[in-house]
């Protein structure tokens, strides 16, 4: 069970928004990243940030990590359950997933195996496709990541 602070002032919302970018249907990019000192694989994206639009956030976030614009192709989900935040107290957690796709090549390192970078220190980054029918829960390190992995084995 969820131990909350009393007071419902004290508590916070993270809005976090992520792209799901597919490669003929088939691939799935993922984000290998060093974060507050903890290795995670996610989907890319990150927060939003305050008096940013949802869709201007991913766009800000896909120049940040990749180095070149992407276009948002439609709404794929919105976190519908409660998960609170792993990184801060008393923090309801909200995802929202984007299907983007990049606005023309791809400009950037598209590694082969996870964590591909030579130091495993906070900020290091890189990215990788992944066949969605391989692709398990067990793969990301969040929970409404790992939820979004079915739903994507679903389309």
């Amino acid at each position: 069970m969820i131990s909350l602070v009393a007071d419902p002032k004290q508590w916070k919302f993270v809005i976090r928004v992520y792209a799901i970018i597919l490669n003929d249907d088939k691939d799935v990019l993922l984000s290998d990243e060093c974060f507050m000192d903890t290795q995670m694989t996610k989907f890319p994206g990150g927060g939003l940030e305050f008096g940013e639009g949802t869709i201007d956030c991913l766009k800000r976030e896909a120049i940040e990590e990749f180095g070149q614009e992407i276009e948002i192709v439609r709404h794929f989900y919105t976190t519908d359950f409660f998960q609170s935040s792993l990184f801060h107290d008393n923090t309801q957690l909200i995802s929202i997933y984007y299907i983007a796709q990049f606005k023309g090549a791809i400009k950037f390192k598209i590694s082969t195996y996870p964590f591909d970078f030579p130091f495993k220190q906070n900020g290091s980054q890189a990215f990788r496709w992944v066949k969605i029918e391989n692709l398990t829960a067990d793969d990301l390190t969040f929970p409404i990541d790992k939820h979004i992995v079915q739903l994507l084995k679903d389309i």
